[in-house]
């Protein structure tokens, strides 16, 4: 399949079976290249729908402190554009997975947007999310991402008014992925209580599916928001479990469990609004 078919093909088979999609976060490199190919491979064996790699960046300041760690041990790591590229392409002949490309705009400014786009396309990267990127800035990458069969992601806060939402809608394709806390990333104890209305919200005024990140940290957590949402994501519990885990022979398996709990509660969640709907 195209890359540029992967991600709507998997959204079309999640909706066919009403499941959210669980994306996991991980950072390219965090702690080596080599197990960042393991992971994608064990996390999708778990029940992973897509996958978001972050591309290391020596700023990241939409990042807290766990991905902050994660970027730097990636860096540390050597985990260049180039690198994480080849690894996809490795990675390509074992799985069909998406791929989501998650980062800042320096890295790809620098590597030249033209190259970068068409280099991503060739190793089979489905889509890219560039942080510090606006729609109204994009089109220097977004343009040949595009030609490249690339789609191109857009985040969206619980400040974005819906006006807004639905110009960046009109730009965006793949999947929308809404912020769900005014601030960095990083797991928190409680999700906002006005999460579900805002999420619905933008589904009124966009046919592109709505994934939450930004805070989601645990299995009850997941749970929530797959009962509205079309996709969760989530990282910086990863990051720590990573961070933790980074000595242990285990660390695959650590991880791939933790995604797995979390799919198994989205699921029960699914069921358990169907039946809340029936009665």
């Amino acid at each position: 399949m195209a890359n540029s078919g992967r991600i709507s093909a998997k959204f079309r088979e999640l909706r066919a079976r009403d499941e959210a999609a669980l994306i996991p976060y991980i950072v390219a490199g965090d702690p080596d290249l080599e197990t960042t190919a393991r992971l994608v491979l064990e996390l999708e064996a778990r029940g992973a729908d897509l996958i978001e790699l972050g591309v290391p960046f020596s700023d990241p300041m939409a990042d807290g402190p766990a991905n902050q760690r994660a970027a730097a041990r990636g860096l540390s790591s050597g985990a260049s554009l180039a690198a994480i590229l080849s690894m996809v392409k490795e990675l390509r002949a074992r799985t069909e997975i998406p791929i989501v490309l998650f980062g800042y705009y320096n890295p790809i400014f620098h590597y030249g947007c033209e190259r970068f786009s068409a280099d991503a396309a060739r190793a089979g990267v489905d889509a890219l999310l560039v942080v510090d990127l606006p729609p109204e800035e994009a089109a220097e990458l977004q343009k040949p991402a595009c030609r490249n069969g690339l789609d191109f992601i857009y985040l969206l806060a619980p400040t974005t008014p819906l006006a807004r939402a639905e110009r960046i809608a009109r730009s965006a394709s793949g999947f929308l992925y809404y912020v769900s806390v005014t601030g960095v990333t990083g797991a928190r104890a409680e999700l906002a209580t006005d999460l579900e209305e805002h999420v619905r919200g933008i589904k009124g005024v966009t046919e592109l599916p709505v994934g939450v990140g930004f805070g989601i940290s645990n299995p009850a957590q997941a749970a929530r928001v797959a009962a509205f949402a079309d996709a969760v994501i989530v990282g910086s519990a990863l990051s720590l479990a990573i961070e933790a885990n980074v000595h242990s022979p285990n660390l695959v398996e650590t991880l791939g469990a933790m995604v797995g709990a979390m799919k198994d509660a989205m699921r029960t969640a699914r069921r358990g609004s169907e039946t809340s709907a029936a009665r």
